[in-house]
């Protein structure tokens, strides 16, 4: 916050509970002149319609007293909490500071009700009915978003219930991408290849996948690749999981196999991020989904 609005914010609020003061002590001193009726009652001779006259009665004091009140919660509030512009209150509240409270104690909370299932191994959890449907419940919160409530992916997304994992599907390399997350790094070869380099490696690669394709361009494919992508996928195209390099022998794609997005992921590259679950959902949650998660391969009794 800038030191002109720290300022305005301060001046606005102290001003109003100054005016608001004043004028509660100038109304209670104010004194209008009042006609005594023929039924005893004070007006201020002021008559609409007739016959409806106004009153000159004072506010009750309970109701002057609960004015007061308000005016001295406030002076209080204000010293006690933020409220005015930088300042930060005696206490030092923050609405961050009280969430993160409220997170440590119901992480502790959890943590310490599900202690038995967080140190099982995970090829446990993945046949443990509770921790699954824990795990189901965690996956639908943070994880359908992206990969869809049935874990099948979409264009960009992995497909998490078949066995075809970039960066492995053992159960500690699945717990590991969930738990640090992962950033791929396909760089962009369009300046190296040109467009007709591209597209010859492009359709190599669909000829590593068991697709036909034109043998005399996936030949000249086949050097391009050598030269660029061996290093990474391999020379036969099987696929580095330490590297997160995808087995492109699979047939399987994260952003499509047709020849244009092939070409498009060859000439631009990939950047794909799977955001860290640890500091969000914590070690224990992330454990359970991936329990939930490995509860769906074959190896494992799938769903």
């Amino acid at each position: 916050m800038s030191t002109f609005w720290h300022w305005y914010i301060i001046a606005l609020t102290v001003g109003t509970l100054i005016v608001t003061v004043w004028f509660l002590v100038w109304s209670q001193k104010l004194r209008i002149e009042s006609k005594k009726e023929d039924d005893g009652s004070e007006t201020t001779g002021h008559v609409w319609d007739g016959d409806l006259r106004e009153l000159n009665n004072p506010l009750p004091r309970w109701w002057l007293g609960l004015f007061w009140i308000t005016i001295a919660f406030s002076i209080i509030y204000l010293i006690l909490y933020p409220g005015l512009g930088r300042y930060e209150g005696v206490l030092g509240w923050t609405q961050e500071k009280q969430y993160e409270e409220e997170m440590a104690d119901a992480r502790a909370a959890f943590e310490t009700q599900f202690a038995e299932l967080a140190n099982m191994e995970l090829e446990q959890l993945a046949v443990n009915d509770q921790a699954v449907d824990m795990g189901r419940n965690l996956y639908a919160h943070n994880c359908s978003t992206c990969h869809g409530v049935d874990a099948r992916g979409a264009t960009g997304y992995p497909n998490l219930t078949d066995d075809h994992w970039i960066w492995g599907s053992e159960p500690q390399q699945v717990l590991t991408s969930i738990l640090n997350g992962r950033r791929a790094a396909m760089p962009p070869f369009g300046d190296a290849l040109g467009a007709e380099g591209v597209t010859r490696t492009a359709v190599y690669v669909q000829q590593l996948a068991g697709q036909e394709v034109d043998a005399s361009m996936a030949a000249a494919g086949r050097q391009h690749y050598m030269q660029v992508c061996a290093a990474c996928h391999g020379p036969e195209g099987k696929g580095n999981p330490i590297l997160g390099a995808p087995d492109l022998t699979a047939g399987v794609y994260t952003y499509g196999g047709d020849l244009d997005t092939i070409r498009a992921t060859i000439r631009n590259g990939r950047a794909g991020v799977m955001p860290a679950q640890k500091d969000l959902i914590g070690e224990t949650r992330t454990r359970l989904v991936t329990a939930y998660i490995l509860s769906m391969q074959d190896r494992f009794g799938g769903e």
